[in-house]
């Protein structure tokens, strides 16, 4: 089969998604790491800062500035964890909820666009497949 690389296709689609989500998110006043860790919480909260930092495949040393600031702004609680008290547990708040929720339906929407000329069948397939692939 000829054709282009996977690498580089998905390479020139991973442009075309992070051009189309940057103002989107910057709506709703995110960063896409910052829409990441809420993405993590909302979908699968991560029982600590480390364990949101691997589950993010983020360096834990940059999380902190990055949880530092979503705390700031009210989109994200860190109690201590009562089984470790030097660990941190983080969990979404209220607002931190409501803004991602908002983020989200935002990029969806941007999604659905971009993939309209593909019936819901070819789009359950993408996005079922990215899914296995991603692991």
């Amino acid at each position: 089969m000829d054709g282009e690389d996977l690498g580089a296709l998905f390479a020139r689609m991973t442009r075309r998604l992070i051009d189309a989500e940057r103002p989107l998110l910057a709506r709703h006043d995110l960063s896409m790491w910052a829409y990441v860790a809420l993405s993590h919480l909302a979908d699968r909260p991560a029982a600590t800062q480390l364990a949101l930092a691997t589950a993010m495949n983020y360096d834990k040393t940059r999380l902190i500035a990055l949880l530092d600031d979503l705390e700031r702004r009210r989109l994200v609680t860190r109690t201590p964890d009562p089984a470790d008290r030097r660990a941190r547990i983080v969990e979404l708040t209220a607002r931190g909820r409501k803004r991602h929720a908002a983020a989200r339906a935002d990029i969806r929407s941007m999604e659905d666009e971009l993939l309209g000329d593909l019936t819901a069948a070819q789009r359950t397939l993408l996005r079922q497949t990215l899914a296995e692939l991603a692991v």
